[in-house]
């Protein structure tokens, strides 16, 4: 299987005349599939019940005719006006309960069961009308589940929701009180109807509280999505996906994602860098035009596992956006680089965003691969590129992409709880995962992205998991079970389900006979420094041994990093902070050393992946990079030749 190119396209915003030459186009250039529909609610039912599908039939028509292959999508992110005015109390509600109104886009609550009936009604009649059609060959569900920050709603019938969720939960009052701890602060509740949402309270709510809103918020997603995907189902064998963005932690993607057979996400490198990476002023400016060299690759990855192996970028950026805090157009080059590390990844697709940037309305200065004046905009020609590089170079499948000999744990839940009682300001697990991730490719190495149920380590040679606040049984037995290296730490095990503080204390492994007797969050400028070189910063953890089993101390010779018992397997590890970037890059050298995983330092801006016997280069760097005997331009792609 070859991957595919393919772009986002609104035939309900052009002169319908205009749709063959589109498609024509769109073909010349080598794309070869399309997604439309998401946004067209009211153009499908501009009133109640008064439905128009002649336009869309026709558009599916003409683009599967000129060879493409069209992934139609669910219109319900964004309900027409004459839905508020049936059902005004679908809207979402902020935290300081104000009223999330119409004029945009993602105005509902998805905990409104009028709203949810609607959309199982337009999804309904969308699957029996193109269930079957030959050209549809995927479906999209709503579109960016959480955008604009509303998985969170705090409306009325997400107070109802809840308690209901609650009460499946519990099951009685006394149990719901006995889990919260609600003695601290005579906090306890007669009723399940007593409970509200947990904010504006005078201070923060008990965490167990804003930890099962979470949970519930993040399952009221997944129910939303299952309300589609099962009528889908009854109706297509295309598969059905949906379409995440970047660091969006707010729902748990893995359970999402097991009613869907493909992942997609929203890759916009220099959007994300400018609005929602950590790094310095320094490294943005560097990075500017291109994008930060390890984001895009995480959220490969992660999206990868998520999919159970496969992955599209639905949406990948063009040029300037027009939602981050600034919007500079990429390098000559990136949008080809930013393809190719798709590819490198496994993707199976990559569709751009969108064929032709729109004249009006909110995302007027979004570039596409057209202008609005319809002639061709720089990345136009870029995707040409990559298309016939595809064709031309016999490339290997998508699934040629793993697995590595390296993996790394990431869970939702885990992120949740860090915001919910972060401890320090500026502790984001996200961040932690991420700097891991970051430090692993640096040393030239791919990286599979685990989820917390796994419960098969057998794979791997080195796991990590940073910050994996609760310990799932099945991979707490997969770590008793594995016979490679896995570095766990900090806050491994550190809650149990209900936000306690477990006893005996964290980290609680078989293995491990660590303790950690006192955790302390470090504020900026602070640092814990280790023997040898590097430092904790952000969080630290003192740790009481029961044997001798330290590997790393700190310059004051308290526990940095510590081993198993001796002479056991696994060979479990524990780390007692928040490594830098030194400290990180020493533990991960001396551990590939010691497993004989090999590594590559890579330069400033330079990756790597590893992908069917091929080494892909992908150099960020805005100038050329001699290495290993290859010089690689700025912004350009390296594909050595198969081992």
């Amino acid at each position: 299987m070859m991957q595919k190119l393919g772009v986002c396209y609104y035939p309900e915003h052009w002169p319908e005349a205009q749709w063959s030459d589109d498609a024509r186009r769109m073909k010349e250039a080598g794309l070869s599939l399309v997604r439309i529909g998401e946004f067209a609610w009211s153009r499908l039912e501009a009133k109640p019940g008064i439905l128009t599908f002649y336009w869309l039939d026709r558009a599916i028509e003409v683009l599967g005719q000129a060879g493409l292959g069209v992934v139609l999508g669910t219109p319900t992110a964004t309900p027409p006006r004459w839905m508020i005015t049936k059902h005004p109390d679908m809207l979402p509600v902020s935290k300081d309960e104000q009223v999330r109104g119409f004029g945009s886009r993602r105005h509902y609550c998805f905990s409104h069961e009028g709203y949810l009936e609607e959309c199982r009604r337009i999804t309904r009649l969308l699957a029996e009308r193109y269930g079957a059609n030959e050209h549809v060959v995927a479906w999209q569900t709503d579109n960016e589940y959480s955008c604009h920050n509303t998985t969170l709603s705090w409306s009325p019938a997400a107070l109802t929701g809840f308690r209901r969720w609650l009460k499946e939960r519990y099951g009685s009052i006394e149990a719901l009180n006995a889990a919260w701890g609600n003695v601290f602060w005579s906090m306890d509740y007669e009723d399940f109807g007593e409970i509200e949402l947990p904010n504006l309270t005078v201070t923060e709510p008990n965490p167990a509280h804003s930890m099962d809103f979470r949970r519930f918020s993040s399952d009221q997603v997944v129910r939303f999505n299952k309300a589609q995907t099962d009528i889908l189902r009854e109706h297509t064998k295309a598969p059905l996906l949906h379409n995440y963005m970047g660091r969006t932690i707010d729902f748990d993607h893995f359970a999402l994602g097991k009613d869907l057979d493909i992942a997609t996400w929203d890759s916009y490198p220099i959007g994300f860098l400018t609005d929602r990476a950590w790094a310095s002023e320094e490294h943005k400016a560097k990075f500017l035009r291109q994008g930060d060299p390890d984001f895009q690759a995480f959220h490969h990855d992660l999206y990868r596992a998520v999919g159970r192996g496969r992955w599209w970028v639905i949406e990948q950026q063009p040029g300037p956006v027009n939602w981050a805090p600034w919007n500079p157009a990429p390098l000559p080059g990136m949008v080809r680089l930013w393809t190719w590390e798709a590819i490198a990844h496994g993707a199976e697709a990559v569709c751009y965003f969108r064929w032709r940037q729109a004249p009006f309305a909110q995302e007027q200065m979004h570039a596409g691969l057209l202008r609005p004046d319809s002639e061709a905009a720089p990345a136009l020609g870029e995707a040409a590129q990559v298309a016939l590089e595809i064709a031309n170079a016999g490339l290997m499948a998508p699934s040629d992409a793993g697995p590595a000999p390296v993996a790394l744990v990431f869970d939702y839940e885990a992120a949740w709880a860090c915001e919910v009682q972060p401890q320090g300001r500026d502790f984001s697990y996200f961040r932690l995962v991420f700097e891991t991730y970051r430090a692993l490719r640096k040393l030239g190495l791919s990286v599979d992205i685990l989820p917390p149920d796994t419960e098969d380590l057998s794979g791997y040679k080195l796991v990590l998991a940073p910050g994996l606040v609760f310990m799932r049984e099945g991979l707490k037995q997969a770590f008793g079970a594995f016979r490679g290296k896995a570095i766990l730490g900090p806050r491994t095990n550190a809650k149990t389900g209900t936000f306690d503080t477990p006893v005996p204390l964290p980290p609680a492994m078989d293995g491990l006979d660590a303790v950690v007797a006192l955790a302390e969050s470090l504020p900026p400028g602070t640092e814990v420094p280790v023997e040898g070189g590097g430092a904790f910063r952000h969080w630290f953890e003192h740790l009481v041994q029961e044997s001798d089993t330290v590997v790393l101390a700190t310059t004051d010779g308290r526990p940095a990093l510590v081993g198993g018992k001796a002479n056991e397997a696994p060979q479990l590890n524990y780390l007692a902070g928040w490594p830098d970037a030194e400290l990180l890059d020493r533990i991960l050298r001396e551990a590939c050393v010691e497993l004989r995983i090999e590594t590559e330092d890579m330069p400033e801006g330079l990756r790597r992946r590893d992908h069917g016997g091929r080494t892909i280069y992908l150099n960020y760097a805005a100038e050329t990079i001699d290495h290993n005997g290859v010089s690689i331009p700025g912004a350009g792609v390296h594909v050595a030749d198969p081992v």
